[in-house]
C-alpha cells in the first residue's frame, strides 16, 4: 500500500496544519471511527472546550492504538465545534497531538452535539497496509 499526500497546484495552499488530499493505493485496512467526544475514561467531561479537544483527540489515538495503528495512519479528521473556540489554541493542541503529521481536515461549527455538555466531537478515518 502507498499513500500519496498532495496539495494540488490548482488549489489554494492549506490555511492550517492539514493537506488537501491523500490517495491510498493497494491492499490496506481502513478504520472509520465514530465521533469521539471529550469524555475521559473515568466518564468526566472538562468544561473547557480546548481541554475537551485534547481529550477527544486522545480518544481518537486510543482507538488507533486499539487497531494497531498510529498517528501516521490518519487520513481524515472532521472537527465539530460548538461556539467560539480559540483558533490559535485549537491549532496548538492539534499540532502537538498530530506531531507534524498532516491529514485531510474539515472544521465545522454546529449548533449542538449529542449532549449540551459537549463542545467538541471528532470523527476520523485511518488506513494501514495489511
Amino acid at each position: 500500500m502507498t499513500k500519496e499526500f498532495r496539495n494540488p497546484s490548482n488549489v489554494h495552499q492549506p490555511v492550517g496544519g492539514y493537506i488537501h488530499q491523500i490517495e491510498v493505493k493497494g491492499p490496506e485496512r481502513l478504520l472509520v471511527l465514530s465521533g469521539q467526544v471529550g469524555r475521559r475514561e473515568d466518564g468526566t467531561v472538562p468544561d473547557d472546550p480546548i481541554e475537551q479537544l485534547d481529550v477527544a483527540l486522545e480518544n481518537v489515538f486510543r482507538n488507533l492504538r486499539a487497531a494497531n495503528m498510529d498517528v501516521q495512519d490518519l487520513l481524515k479528521i472532521t472537527f465539530y465545534l460548538v461556539g467560539e473556540i480559540d483558533t490559535a489554541k485549537r491549532r496548538e493542541v492539534m499540532t502537538a497531538r498530530l506531531k507534524g503529521h498532516q491529514t485531510c481536515m474539515t472544521v465545522v461549527y454546529v449548533a449542538a452535539l449529542a449532549s449540551p455538555i459537549y463542545r467538541v466531537e471528532i470523527d476520523a478515518w485511518a488506513s494501514r497496509a495489511e
